[in-house]
């Protein structure tokens, strides 16, 4: 067994950690239509990306994008529409980004899950 220490977690330089939020906004907001069709009074999404946006500019805290991500995650439980589902979840990740830079790609994930539900689902009756 080695005896050298694990080296313990850290987020990235600012700018780099700042970047990555943004793509996973980015990301996050290009499938939020999916929810928010669904859902058009449930705006949890749409807010956690606000808020991430807001921390990036310096205008909300870390814990109020994780406060914002567990809403946004609130609302896909709530969801029964899978691209709506993995729409909020997207946005759910993409917030929790300023917690962790590890969650860029979750959020990246959730939105190609989105994308992919959404182009293989049963058309809506009229």
């Amino acid at each position: 067994m080695s005896s050298s220490a694990k080296k313990p977690f850290a987020n990235p330089a600012l700018p780099i950690h700042h970047a990555l939020a943004l793509d996973a906004a980015a990301r996050a907001e290009q499938v939020l239509p999916f929810f928010e069709r669904a859902y058009p009074q449930d705006a949890r999404p749409r807010c956690a990306i606000a808020t991430l946006r807001a921390w990036v500019d310096g205008q909300a805290s870390m814990v109020a994008c994780r406060q914002a991500a567990f809403a946004a995650h609130a609302a896909a439980r709530a969801a029964n529409q899978p691209a709506a589902v993995a729409a909020a979840r997207a946005a759910g990740q993409a917030a929790a980004v300023a917690h962790m830079y590890t969650h860029a790609p979750h959020a990246a994930a959730y939105a190609t899950k989105a994308i992919t539900l959404a182009a293989t689902a049963a058309p809506t009756p009229l």
